[in-house]
C-alpha cells in the first residue's frame, strides 16, 4: 500500500488577511486529511511544526515514500497584494510521476475551487521541497491568503479541501476513494481456521501482501463494497469483510 510524506507549511509568519496564518491553516487541512488517508489505506509520515525545511527534506529522504506532498497557501508580490487568486500545483519537470500527481490534483481541485480556470500546474526547478526530495513531489498553493475571498474560502472549506486532495491521491495510486471515513474499529479474524489474506487492492485477484490468522485482532479503518481497509501489525491493505467480526 502507498505511503506519503505529508508536509504542511512551516511558516507561521505568513499572516492571513482577517487573522490566522499559513502554518495554522495548512495544519488544519493536514489534520482533516488524516482520517481520509487512514480510511483509504494510504500510510503517511507527517512533518512537525518545530522542524526546519532542511529537517523536513532530510526526514523525507531518509524514508521510502511514494509521494512527498507539501501544503501551502500563497501571497502576491507587494505591488499586487490582495489582488490575485487561484491555486498553483508545483512539480519538478523531470519527474513524470510528480507531473502526473500534480495534474490529477489540479484537475480535481477545479471541482471545488470557486474559479476553476485559475487552478493550474506549474513546473519548478527552484522550490527546494520539490527539487530536493527523493520521492516524486508536489507542492500545492491552495489559494492566496492575502486575498479576502481566497482566505475566507480556505477557512470555510477545510474538510472539503482535505477530502479533495485525498481523493486525488487515491486516483494517483489506483485505489477507490472512501469518502466517509469512520473512527477505527476493532475486529477479530473469523476464517474458521485458515489465514485471512490482506491484499493490495479490493479484489480477489490483487496481490496478497500479508496474512492474519484466525482469531487474530485486527483494526478496521475503512470499508469499500464488501472490503475492509485493515491494519494488522502494521500491514495495511484490503480484506474481505465476511471474514472479520467487528467487536
Amino acid at each position: 500500500m502507498p505511503i506519503i510524506y505529508l508536509s504542511p507549511s512551516l511558516q507561521p509568519f505568513n499572516e492571513y488577511v482577517g487573522g490566522g496564518n499559513e502554518q495554522y491553516y495548512m495544519n488544519l487541512i493536514a489534520d482533516a486529511m488524516e482520517p481520509y488517508l487512514r480510511a483509504n489505506g494510504i500510510r503517511f509520515t507527517r512533518s512537525r511544526k518545530d522542524m526546519t525545511l532542511g529537517q523536513v527534506i532530510r526526514e523525507s529522504n531518509e524514508g521510502y515514500y511514494d509521494l512527498h506532498l507539501a501544503l501551502h497557501s500563497n501571497a502576491a508580490p507587494p505591488n499586487l497584494s490582495g489582488q490575485l487568486r487561484g491555486t498553483d500545483v508545483y512539480y519538478y519537470p523531470a519527474s513524470e510521476r510528480g507531473k502526473r500527481a500534480a495534474t490529477i490534483i489540479a484537475d480535481n481541485f477545479k471541482n471545488i475551487y470557486p474559479q476553476p480556470s485559475l487552478v493550474k500546474t506549474v513546473p519548478t526547478t527552484t522550490l527546494a521541497e520539490v527539487t530536493k526530495t527523493n520521492a516524486p513531489s508536489v507542492l500545492i498553493e491552495v489559494a492566496y491568503h492575502d486575498n479576502v475571498q481566497d482566505a475566507d474560502w480556505i477557512r470555510n472549506n477545510i474538510n472539503e479541501i482535505a477530502a479533495n486532495i485525498v481523493e486525488s491521491l487515491t486516483e494517483y495510486f489506483g485505489l477507490p476513494f472512501i469518502s466517509n471515513p469512520q473512527p477505527a474499529r476493532q475486529g477479530v479474524v473469523t476464517t474458521q481456521g485458515g489465514n485471512l489474506n490482506i491484499r493490495a487492492r479490493p479484489s480477489l485477484e490483487a496481490q496478497v501482501i500479508a496474512q492474519a490468522p484466525n482469531g487474530a485482532p485486527i483494526t478496521v479503518n475503512g470499508e469499500w463494497q464488501g472490503w475492509y481497509v485493515v491494519n494488522y501489525n502494521g500491514n495495511v491493505g484490503y480484506s474481505d469483510s465476511r471474514f472479520i467480526r467487528l467487536t
